[in-house]
């Protein structure tokens, strides 16, 4: 099994894991070896599909704005801690691939590897969602016609993706390609660098 076929399956089943309660407080045990490739695969979409369904709440316009206010520091909350899972994935690589030659003439990839499965993530969960649009019985041909060609541009998409990845992982570990990582430096969240934060501490 290549990689992405791997990384799929396990984000399939994090989706399918988290929509057996359908609940965004709902505790769920990594069924795979802590701090495993696989580990950091299931949390990552876990994380995604629960601030999937985040957002999907705090979208609903009769939301009391307290808990919406609420409920956007939680997003804001599960974006550093994605940010935080893609770059212990890219460390994984860097890790794995770190005594590879590289060739004179390597060039480097416009994103890393774990950026890159930070989109197929996100499509499966588009996938799952889309699917199920497909399958309601409570709206019409046109709609379902719809969704219908949404969810096979969503598949090309899958491929397309799979492929480019698991070509990138290739190139890597070949030389042909190589690894540069650059921390994410999210300025809102850290009060010595939002002046809204650092202003009113000085107050």
């Amino acid at each position: 099994m290549n990689f992405t076929s791997l990384a799929f399956s396990i984000f399939e089943k994090s989706i399918e894991d988290y929509h057996l309660l359908d609940d965004v407080d709902a505790t769920v045990s990594n069924p795979f070896p802590f701090q495993s490739l696989e580990y950091y695969l299931y949390l990552k979409n876990r994380i995604d599909t629960v601030q999937w369904h985040l957002e999907d709440i705090i979208r609903n316009p009769d939301i009391d704005a307290v808990k919406a206010l609420e409920i956007k520091r939680r997003i804001d909350q599960s974006n550093q801690d994605r940010t935080d899972l893609v770059e212990r994935i890219d460390s994984y690589f860097l890790d794995k691939y770190k005594a590879v030659a590289i060739h004179p003439d390597a060039t480097i990839n416009t994103e890393s590897p774990a950026w890159a499965i930070d989109r197929l993530s996100i499509l499966a969960l588009k996938i799952y969602h889309m699917r199920l649009e497909t399958e309601r019985k409570d709206t019409d041909k046109t709609h379902l016609e719809s969704v219908a060609s949404k969810l096979n541009v969503l598949l090309e998409q899958q491929k397309d993706l799979s492929e480019a990845i698991d070509q990138l992982l290739h190139d890597i570990e070949s030389g042909k390609k190589y690894m540069k990582v650059y921390r994410q430096m999210k300025m809102y969240n850290d009060p010595e660098l939002n002046p809204v934060l650092y202003g009113r501490n000085r107050r």
